[in-house]
């Protein structure tokens, strides 16, 4: 019930932004798994799908973009989630290190929903930052790939700009791009920081799509 509230008051914020001023873009933005049906999980998979996503799509089919968080994935059996494979990698958060998740989900969610996507969060929380390095990779291969077969992602935000508070866990969660020492809040930046950072063929793409 709670969660219709806040859709009703999402789609009557819109009209009341697009009366006042047309040319703003109204969207909204929810966090979504990679969700993948294993051996008798495929109706279960379809339900965790429609919780996280399919239902909010009468409220949403009207908005100018969609923001699409994702992490990682889930493994889903007819009783639910299952754990991540033997000897998977896990980030500090306890997520199964999965950057092929991004993909997977924008692809997903653009054959249900056609309006424009704008990644606005994707990340890593790890104290390697070569780690860092190849996630960012494949996920950004993953935003080039989906643009190349004609999906209109109009952005790309990584979480984090810098080592953040993360909610109950404190400071012991390392997503940034740039290192912060708390004691000092000296501030230096990763390997991370200047790979994301020479992905030049971004400012062209994202520039053509939000064109459209």
């Amino acid at each position: 019930e709670s969660d219709q509230l806040v859709m009703k008051a999402h789609v009557e914020a819109r009209r009341i932004i697009k009366e006042l001023y047309p040319h703003i873009k109204v969207g909204l933005t929810l966090s979504l798994h990679d969700i993948q049906a294993q051996a008798g999980g495929k109706e279960r998979a379809k339900k965790e799908w429609d919780d996280e996503f399919l239902h909010y799509l009468p409220y949403i089919k009207d908005d100018d973009f969609f923001g699409l968080q994702n992490y990682t994935r889930l493994l889903i059996g007819p009783e639910g989630q299952l754990p991540y494979p033997e000897g998977a990698v896990l980030t500090q958060m306890g997520y199964e290190y999965y950057p092929e998740g991004l993909e997977n989900v924008i692809r997903k969610v653009y054959q249900d929903l056609k309006i424009p996507i704008m990644v606005t969060e994707n990340g890593i929380a790890t104290a390697d930052d070569d780690l860092r390095c190849a996630f960012i990779k494949e996920a950004l291969n993953g935003v080039q790939r989906s643009i190349a077969d004609g999906i209109p992602v109009i952005g790309y935000l990584h979480w984090s700009f810098c080592d953040n508070f993360e909610w109950q866990k404190g400071y012991s969660m390392q997503f940034g791009l740039v290192a912060v020492e708390r004691k000092t809040m000296k501030r230096a930046k990763k390997k991370s920081l200047d790979l994301l950072g020479s992905y030049r063929w971004f400012e062209e793409m994202f520039s053509r799509n939000r064109g459209t």
